[in-house]
């Protein structure tokens, strides 16, 4: 019996060190999530904006956002001038790059020479993590370029924030070129219908 029981042991510690060690390291957590450990995002809490995908929980900012309703009476702009404007990000950062800054402060320019208007945040990821992980990222770079609007003087009213994830590539490719290009925070202008 002796013989059985040394096996057997060594055979539980082996599985409960290895249970311990299936969470992803240096990955960066979702904010408000469970967590069974140091970068663990396998956890059961839930995933701010799950609940509506479009991200409408705001993380970031002290400032309510608006209600998703209010932009019911405004369509994209298919001109879009504000597409130049496009930031990019670096992998698993949803950090404004103090190289990308002067692109927020040209769309906090046009919102205030375009009365009437909003603009709409996508945050977009590349393809690379879960669906989950990449929306709640996405949401995050979304709302980080939210704060840095609302610092800019824009009203809070005027900025509808989205995350699409990994779902809206701009380049397909499956390598860091087209990786970087999938990073991104999208502006894109409202106008009333």
């Amino acid at each position: 019996m002796t013989c059985l029981a040394k096996p057997i042991a060594l055979g539980l510690i082996a599985a409960a060190a290895f249970a311990g060690c299936k969470s992803p390291v240096g990955v960066t957590p979702i904010p408000g999530q469970k967590t069974g450990g140091p970068g663990d995002i396998s956890g059961s809490g839930a995933i701010p904006g799950s609940e509506n995908p479009l991200g409408t929980t705001d993380l970031t900012a002290g400032v309510p956002l608006p209600d998703p309703s209010s932009f019911d009476n405004m369509t994209e702009d298919p001109s879009n001038p504000l597409q130049p404007y496009t930031v990019h990000f670096d992998f698993d950062s949803s950090v404004v790059k103090s190289s990308e800054e002067s692109k927020i402060s040209s769309v906090a320019d046009q919102l205030k020479s375009r009365s009437g208007t909003a603009v709409r945040i996508a945050g977009h990821c590349d393809e690379r993590g879960t669906e989950e992980y990449n929306r709640s990222l996405g949401n995050r770079r979304a709302l980080a370029l939210r704060e840095k609007l609302l610092a800019l003087g824009t009203d809070s009213n005027r900025i509808d924030t989205r995350s699409y994830g990994e779902d809206k590539p701009v380049d397909s490719g499956h390598n860091e070129a087209a990786y970087s290009k999938n990073r991104r925070g999208e502006f894109i202008l409202l106008i009333p219908k």
